[in-house]
This record gives C-alpha cells, structure tokens and sequence, in this order.
C-alpha cells in the first residue's frame, strides 16, 4: 500500500479453504519514531481490544501474527468506498451515531493521528476506525479531526459504555498490550470521560493532525 508511512500490505489470509483480504504490519516495516516506541502493530491489537470491550465494534478485526517480514498486526481489510471520509460522511447525520462512537474511542484512546481517511464507509454501512497504530501514549497526544461534535452532550447509552469499562478492571489481552504508566492513563482518560457531560472543544494549538485527510 504505496502511501503508507510504515511497511503496509494488503495481503490474502487463508483458513481452511477460506480467504480474506487483511491489511499486513510488521513490526519490521516500522519507522522510528522519537516519541513512541517500536512496536506500533501492537497498539493496532490493542485498540482492537477497547473496542471490542466497548461493545462498539469500531476497529476492525485484527490479530497478531508472524507474516512473511515478522510479526505484526493483520486487520480484516474493509471494501469500502475510498471517495468517502469524516468530512464528507459528517455531512449526513445519519452517520452522526457512529462518529460520536469514534470520538469518544479516540478520547480513550489518546489517538494522535486520527485523519479523515481513517474513517471507513463499509458496505455494511457502517463507518470503521483504521490506522489505530498511534495510541495508548501515556502523555496527552490527542490529535483529530473530529471536533464537530465539541459542547454537545455525550448520548446516555454511549456515556454508560464509558462508565462500564471505567469501573471493570483492564481486559487481559487489553493489558498485555500495554506497559503500566499506559494503562494508568487509560484508565484515567476512562474516568475523565465517564465523568463528563459533553463532548470536548477544540481550544487551538496542535490537536489536529497533518494532512487533514
């Protein structure tokens, strides 16, 4: 996948007769980064595992293993319609549940490079969250486009969602995937969501990342 800034393939996983298109990581491909460390497919599993215990099924599946450059992540490739994108999907308030969902799973997840193009129309019509490797920090990283949804009020049932994974304890594989200060600020990010009433609002500065799409 030629624009990619890591090694990223869109590869043919077969399981006993069956075949599915999923996009390749490897741990391999990865370029430095002087504020994460090695390992990004990592953070792709892990954001797998919120939401998966979110309940929301945003992210889609991915799994980890040793592919034909090492290992890495392998997530089930979504056909979806590429002209479309957070921009152009926020257009339709339709779609507004979904991208909320997403809003909040980048607020959990401390998502430092959520790009429109990361936000996928399947032909299922739902809208799924990709590229998920740029998570989990355990200093405040956020950077989004989505801030739409800025002083609105949080939906219940999504703020009950928060509130349910904020009292549980980590999910095992969840945890694994992260060191310890990471999963002490994940859980106060949980708590600080859980806790509040609205969505948050862009105050400026660098919170929005670069290209845009």
């Amino acid at each position: 996948m030629p624009w990619s800034s890591n090694a990223t393939f869109l590869t043919a996983v077969t399981l006993e007769g069956a075949t599915a298109l999923a996009v390749y990581k490897p741990e391999r491909g990865e370029r430095p980064l002087w504020d994460f460390p090695r390992g990004l497919y990592k953070r792709e599993l892990a954001a797998w595992h919120l939401s998966e215990a979110l309940g929301w099924g945003l992210v889609p599946l991915t799994i980890r293993r040793e592919g034909p450059y090492g290992e890495g992540s392998f997530q089930l490739f979504i056909q979806a319609d590429f002209e479309q994108h957070y921009f152009t999907l926020h257009e339709n308030a339709a779609h507004h549940s979904r991208l909320k969902r997403i809003c909040l799973f980048d607020l959990l997840a401390n998502n430092a490079d959520r790009k429109s193009g990361h936000c996928l129309l399947g032909p299922d019509g739902d809208i799924y969250a990709v590229d998920n490797g740029l998570c989990f920090h355990e200093e405040p990283k956020l950077r989004t486009v989505i801030w739409e949804f800025g002083g609105e009020p949080i939906p219940d049932a999504m703020l009950e969602d928060v509130r349910r994974f904020a009292r549980a304890k980590l999910p095992t594989p969840l945890a694994a995937l992260l060191d310890g200060p990471e999963q002490k600020a994940l859980r106060a990010r949980a708590g600080e969501v859980a806790a509040s009433e609205c969505f948050p609002v862009d105050t400026g500065g660098h919170r929005y990342p670069w290209p845009l799409v």
